[in-house]
């Protein structure tokens, strides 16, 4: 990729690539990578209260029809609070050999400019045994990486569920229940969806390749635009309900729901569709992941 490159790569917390691209080291972006601190995000500890329920939902939930689900894609972290990296599958066997692989794949594979691009940081303790529970809320980088069976694992640990497939389309098409979250017909840029670059392409030159790289969701658009943006970040994808919206249901991230046979919905940020909350995946088995997988969770009202 020459000088003329629309992209530019942001290494999570590493100053010496950030001097190189000539940016500004960010300290946001240890956070980015690691997670938001528990402390920041008032996320609940195990043994803390638990929060007032609004029409028998969470307080992170809406409340459609006979069900409860989460506004936002979920984050997640230990029952002790301690956030997860979004950027490597929340299971420590898996993530461990994923890393392994791409300390040797990194330095080989695509144009200098990648290879040079670090892997995101990895808390030490990250790599031992843990569990893992869903966290849904506003402003965070929602968990990537994550096959049926850690969505459900990370669903279960908040004391939730994966969302069935009607349940879910139902959520996303609103009070008119119209094909996409905003209205009847596709608005280019309204949802993260339809992106005019792919990570992949970016970093290995090959759209199809690489797709548990951990890099991929740092990878920027116009040196500015994250591909995987914040939750509830592309502020006109909004799904509306009674008493509040549901945020990306289109777009940011493919989100897994109760299939075993495997089965995502809504489309990620690069993907090329127009099909809106009609949008789904049934060609991958439930053991699949990559970077563009994640879920939120639904619960039935108490």
């Amino acid at each position: 990729m020459g000088p003329g490159s629309r992209w530019i790569f942001w290494g999570l917390g590493c100053t010496g690539i950030a001097a190189w691209l000539g940016v500004q080291p960010i300290w946001g972006a240890e956070a980015r990578a690691q997670g938001a601190d528990p402390a920041q995000t008032g996320s609940q500890r195990a043994d803390a209260p638990r929060p007032k329920r609004v029409n028998g939902c969470l307080p992170e939930m809406q409340r459609v029809s006979g069900f409860c689900i989460d506004r936002w894609e979920v984050r997640t972290e230990t029952p002790a609070g301690e956030p997860l990296s979004p950027f490597y599958p929340p299971d420590y066997r898996i993530l461990n050999k994923i890393r392994k692989v791409w300390v040797l794949e990194r330095p080989r594979v695509g144009p200098e400019r990648a290879r040079a691009m670090p892997l995101p940081p990895l808390p030490a303790w990250q790599k031992r045994p843990f569990k893992l529970r869903a966290v849904s809320e506003a402003g965070v980088i929602p968990q990537g990486y994550m096959s049926y069976y850690m969505a459900k694992r990370a669903c279960q640990g908040a004391g939730k569920r994966l969302c069935r497939d009607d349940e879910w389309e139902l959520a996303c098409k609103g009070r008119g229940q119209t094909k996409f979250p905003y209205g009847a017909d596709y608005v280019a840029g309204r949802c993260n969806v339809f992106r005019e670059f792919h990570p992949a392409d970016v970093l290995h030159l090959d759209a199809s390749s690489g797709h548990r790289d951990p890099r991929l969701n740092l990878v920027l658009e116009n040196g500015t635009d994250p591909g995987l943006r914040d939750t509830g970040a592309t502020s006109g994808c909004v799904s509306q309900w009674s008493g509040g919206g549901v945020y990306d249901m289109v777009g940011n991230l493919d989100e897994w729901v109760e299939d075993p046979k495997g089965r995502f919905r809504g489309g990620f940020y690069s993907r090329n569709t127009r099909s809106g909350c009609e949008a789904k995946v049934v060609t991958h088995p439930a053991g699949y992941f990559d970077y563009s997988t994640g879920t939120r969770c639904c619960a039935d009202p108490h």
